[in-house]
């Protein structure tokens, strides 16, 4: 029998009562409210922001656009790998500055220098613009830590929750056959892989565990705007070769995106990838967000992903 843990009970009982008074109210979803909502979500329930030595914000210099980064540097006297995450959000919202405790996090926890950018956001910037700014960041993130004089190891890995484990998918398919930007590790947190909606869990978990199906749908209407075929923009269609990078998948099975998080990971180790896979059975999405609620359980992901970036 599934059952969502006790933990998050009283959470999910309090914010389904307080989304069903505010639609009876006239309530319409927009990209502001979306934006305010995953920020109050993180700023309430995320409340732990562990010291880093540096944090510095630049910029990743690109055509078209110049993708503002924030870097977090948990040791700068020593030559650290890079992690390069993008946060979730659905594509519309999330920020550097509200996944803040995260990345700090990321950084003391697996040793690495976090690079964060700042990737547009639909509806005012819609596909492919986070796609582009995703792998520009890659293409650029070398020439700006040497414009800072900061000391790395030249080891790359990606990673993300959600849409930004769809942007860490999306820049990983690309570099299989680019010989310029080489991708050793990715971290995927109950990430996006299938924009069609077409596995079991949208149907299962499709209300009253926080994501709702409807909002996936939502938002991702809000991110394809010009009509674009939704199946060949996921990454869960695409090539799956050997040029993948390791790969880490976290799961939580009261979350829409459960079951194609689990299809990607079942893909790469079968492209012959080391590949490993963390489910949580009593969890749902975003639940790093909301770290103060379920501590135990962001504890084990920091740690499984420090392990495995670092072995």
């Amino acid at each position: 029998m599934r059952e969502v843990s006790p933990k998050l009970v009283p959470f999910l009982e309090q914010f389904n009562e307080t989304v069903a008074k505010l639609v009876a109210s006239g309530f319409k979803a927009n990209a502001t409210n979306a934006r305010e909502g995953l920020a109050n979500l993180t700023k309430t329930y995320a409340t732990e922001s562990v010291d880093v030595a540096l944090v510095q914000d630049d910029l990743i210099y690109a055509e078209g656009y110049n993708v503002p980064v924030r870097i977090f540097n948990p040791a700068p006297d020593e030559e650290l790998p890079v992690l390069v995450y993008y946060h979730g959000g659905g594509h519309m919202a999330g920020s550097v500055t509200v996944y803040d405790p995260i990345y700090r996090k990321l950084a003391v926890n697996t040793k690495h220098i976090v690079v964060a950018p700042e990737y547009r956001l639909a509806p005012e910037n819609p596909y492919p613009a986070g796609e582009q700014d995703a792998y520009a960041t890659l293409q650029g993130v070398w020439e700006t830590l040497d414009r800072r004089g900061m000391k790395y190891r030249r080891e790359l890995s990606v990673g993300g929750d959600s849409a930004g484990g769809a942007l860490a998918t999306a820049v990983s398919h690309v570099a299989q056959f680019d010989v310029n930007v080489d991708i050793k590790k990715q971290l995927l947190v109950y990430p996006c892989t299938d924009y069609t909606m077409d596995t079991p869990s949208y149907t299962e978990n499709a209300v009253g565990y926080l994501l709702h199906t409807a909002k996936c749908a939502w938002y991702f209407d809000n991110y394809f705007k010009k009509g674009e075929c939704r199946k060949s923009a996921s990454t869960l269609f695409k090539d799956f070769t050997a040029h993948l990078p390791e790969t880490f998948v976290v799961t939580a099975e009261f979350c829409p995106l459960r079951d194609e998080g689990k299809l990607y990971y079942e893909k790469v180790k079968g492209a012959g990838v080391r590949a490993e896979h963390l489910h949580f059975d009593d969890m749902t999405h975003t639940f790093l967000n909301m770290e103060d609620l379920v501590k135990d359980e962001c504890e084990l992901v920091y740690s499984k992903m420090n392990e495995f970036l670092n072995s």
